[in-house]
């Protein structure tokens, strides 16, 4: 078949830290309730994104990949397809009130113990932030392993927690390892490995839906936590281009994924092609562009095939875009 962007109905999550936020970005939420993630472009058991354009309309994307194979994923994502796994996942995230104080093992740690379950290193940029904002990113300098476990035993944990203010645009980079918490008052896009593996190690002391503690898994926890993540900075975009009105700025790279912020003028175009190295997602976070022909407004994700070939990118209006694929 003839291959296209591929956009995809969301997965919404309702866990207990969410709000009603994401309707901001037109997600259609349920009449009540909180909503705390949208799965935007996902092929996990938790959560399969169903193709809601072109031929394809009514897959899963799980299924698209078991037909498409490389095709889909490309070839420096071989592993995954031998592993049955789509190599990315794309959410968008209320922080209404703030989530668990977590850690998120690598792929070894996984492998081993979490089944068929991949690592997760992520990143997050911040589409809003209330005044104040806030988020948990790794240890203060001196904590370690056996302090840790001390300050938890005796309910004082917070002042080994390193706390990072941030504000609308930043971008922060989180490799797998690093003790993190999501803070109240944040609304925020996230490109991440496919996984769900989440270790909590603190949880406010608070009760889930059912009047009872959520898990915690402070063994897992502390087997897989970074110690050298001391006082972790918000990210600084590195600038990689700036051509007839088209800026792109690298803001992650690791070993699964490089994710970049393109800055679009009015009618001004990139070029790009995918040729069977990699997929690219690329995401419009304000404005509009027309993306391999494909007119897509804020806040709207498409995935380009890896064998889709040349594309182009125009910006229809000013438009702020995040482009994703395979490092």
């Amino acid at each position: 078949m003839n291959l296209y962007p591929l956009t995809f109905t969301p997965v919404l999550k309702d866990y207990l830290w969410g709000g009603r936020n994401l309707a901001k970005l037109g997600r259609q939420l349920p009449p009540a309730g909180p909503v705390a993630e949208s799965w935007e472009i996902a092929g996990h058991v938790d959560g399969a994104t169903i193709v809601d354009n072109g031929p394809l309309a009514g897959q899963p994307l799980t299924a698209v990949q078991q037909a498409l194979g490389l095709d889909l994923i490309g070839r420096r994502s071989v592993w995954a397809q031998a592993r049955g796994k789509f190599p990315l996942l794309v959410k968008l995230l209320d922080a209404q009130t703030p989530l668990s104080v977590q850690v998120h093992p690598d792929d070894a740690y996984a492998l081993a113990h979490e089944g068929n379950e991949l690592g997760k290193t992520e990143m997050w940029v911040i589409l809003h932030a209330e005044p104040q904002a806030r988020l948990i990113l790794g240890v203060r300098a001196g904590a370690d392993a056996a302090k840790f476990r001390q300050a938890l035993d005796e309910g004082r944990l917070q002042p080994l927690l390193h706390v990072l203010p941030v504000k609308t645009g930043d971008h922060v980079c989180v490799p797998a390892g690093t003790l993190h918490a999501i803070m109240g008052g944040l609304l925020i896009a996230e490109i991440q490995q496919n996984s769900n593996a989440t270790y909590r190690v603190y949880d406010w002391n608070r009760v889930g839906a059912d009047g009872k503690p959520r898990p915690l898994h402070v063994e897992k926890a502390l087997d897989v936590i970074d110690f050298g993540q001391v006082e972790p900075a918000v990210g600084q975009p590195q600038l990689l281009a700036d051509v007839n009105g088209v800026q792109r700025w690298e803001l992650c790279r690791n070993r699964y994924f490089v994710t970049e912020r393109v800055i679009m003028a009015p009618g001004a175009s990139f070029d790009g092609v995918c040729d069977g190295e990699s997929l690219e997602i690329w995401g419009v976070l304000a404005g509009q562009a027309i993306i391999a022909d494909l007119a897509l407004a804020a806040v709207r994700f498409t995935l380009l095939p890896a064998a889709l070939g040349a594309f182009t990118v125009r910006a229809s209006a000013p438009a702020t875009l995040l482009r994703t694929y395979v490092a």
